[in-house]
């Protein structure tokens, strides 16, 4: 049930609001001050706060206002018994959804709180959308976060890199961020106003990554019911982002190595050279050059590819990013899902830096997260960092938390099954083939559990 704040100086009139909501099964606090009831109303876990206008150290209107300053979505209800017109004006202006008289009717008190507590809802639905609007309106791009000499070096190239034509390979771990990177170089060239067609060279079969770069004519094969346009024709006078490009067979490298000379791409199927201007970018967590050695990725691609070479190292590598980038994720993933604020105190961030992050970014943000979400209190403290991150890396202690959090076995080993195959496709950067053989399932098998769990590749 929702939590109510009960602020009011006289105990008497606590209690009568108490009883009669205590029947409807709410969960209460109480504060019998100004100041006490600010402290209980932003430090989360409330949903509805019932506030008097006359009460020492604060009234009613300094807390809401310094709940307005805060931009709180805990919905108000001012209670009081000699209001004004001009009182119910500002405290509207404040953010007041209603209020109640003293003393208050017990059917008003009721209807009044249900309203207030579906409008607090709103709020938060509201707050969502508005951040999704603030996302779209800047292309929702992430900034690099992080000061690191490595960092500093990786912001700088691309300021110098993006507004030329050269195409621009990044290198990296699964997770360390090189897409964020293809999206700045995007976002900062000439091209900006074009598309950015990203491709996971790693996500799509050999036998359908030519038809998906290239695109296809109708009746080219089975199943090529209609002409399809491919990602070069989408990126014309874009970019094209090719993301794991090391797992490209030696054939869809040939006709990229092609289009790449000639800004020309043919259709499977087709017979008519279609121009395109095209900026591409591409990605590996391989080592290509060993991969060239080794007669499994072509020499003269890896030249026309790494005209730039912009390497993203591990935060294992750069440590003292890791606070930076906890506290940036904290504060995105509040406000996308409208929760109140919470901190990661010093301790914690001190934690999370010395773990040694095998998924690099993509795991911190799983971890920050799930400490969100599994934390009490109003701050991610060390020995939530302890119970629910296993010491010696960044591998959540999973058996920890799913105890306490489960009684029924079967939810325990769904969860269980969850947070192993989610560890799995992060270690082979989502890449579904190489996870499923690693751990021993058929990949349609694997596909079937994605669904179930609702997991999908972060962005």
């Amino acid at each position: 049930m929702p939590t109510i704040l009960l602020a009011d100086d006289e105990p008497a009139n606590r209690n009568v609001l108490r009883h009669v909501l205590e029947l409807e099964g709410y969960d209460f606090e109480e504060a019998a001050d100004g100041e006490e009831a600010l402290a209980k109303a932003l430090g989360g876990g409330i949903d509805l706060v019932l506030l008097d206008i006359k009460m020492p150290k604060k009234d009613g209107m300094e807390v809401l206002q310094a709940l307005h300053e805060a931009e709180a979505t805990v919905p108000v209800v001012m209670i009081t018994g000699h209001g004004t017109v001009e009182t119910a004006v500002e405290a509207t202006k404040l953010g007041a959804v209603n209020f109640l008289e003293k003393p208050p009717d017990l059917n008003d008190v009721l209807v009044t709180v249900r309203n207030a507590l579906s409008m607090g809802q709103l709020q938060v639905e509201n707050k969502r959308m508005r951040q999704t609007v603030r996302d779209q309106a800047t292309g929702g791009l992430t900034p690099i976060v992080g000061e690191s000499p490595a960092i500093s070096r990786i912001k700088s190239t691309v300021e110098r890199v993006a507004p030329s034509e050269a195409r621009v390979l990044i290198t990296g771990e699964p997770g360390t961020g090189k897409e964020l990177v293809a999206r700045w170089v995007h976002a900062q060239s000439q091209r900006a106003d074009g598309p950015l067609v990203e491709v996971n060279c790693a996500a799509i079969p050999s036998e359908l990554i030519e038809s998906e770069l290239f695109g296809h004519e109708k009746g080219a094969f089975t199943g090529a019911t209609k002409q399809r346009v491919g990602k070069f024709e989408q990126a014309d006078g874009g970019t094209l982002f090719l993301d794991e490009i090391g797992d490209m067979s030696l054939d869809a490298q040939a006709k990229v190595l092609r289009a790449l000379q000639e800004s020309r791409i043919t259709r499977v199927g087709g017979d008519r050279s279609i121009p395109v201007d095209v900026r591409v970018v591409a990605a590996t967590n391989r080592d290509l050059l060993a991969q060239v050695d080794e007669h499994r990725f072509r020499e003269d691609l890896y030249h026309r590819l790494s005209v730039i070479l912009i390497h993203v190292p591990p935060l294992r590598e750069r440590r003292e990013d890791v606070p930076a980038i906890a506290q940036f994720i904290l504060e995105q993933v509040m406000r996308r899902n409208g929760i109140e604020d919470k901190d990661l105190a010093p301790e914690a961030l001190d934690r999370l830096r010395r773990l040694d992050w095998r998924g690099n970014v993509r795991e911190l943000r799983n971890v920050i997260e799930r400490l969100l979400i599994l934390s009490d209190g109003d701050a991610i403290t060390a020995e939530d960092v302890d119970r629910f991150v296993a010491p010696g890396g960044a591998r959540g202690d999973a058996s920890l938390g799913l105890i306490d959090r489960y009684e029924s076995f079967s939810d325990f080993r769904d969860q269980a099954e969850k947070l192993f195959i989610e560890r799995k496709l992060e270690e082979h950067g989502w890449n579904v083939s190489q996870t499923a053989e690693t751990i021993g399932i058929q990949r349609s098998h694997l596909y079937n559990k994605l669904e179930k769990y609702d997991l999908s590749r972060p962005e």
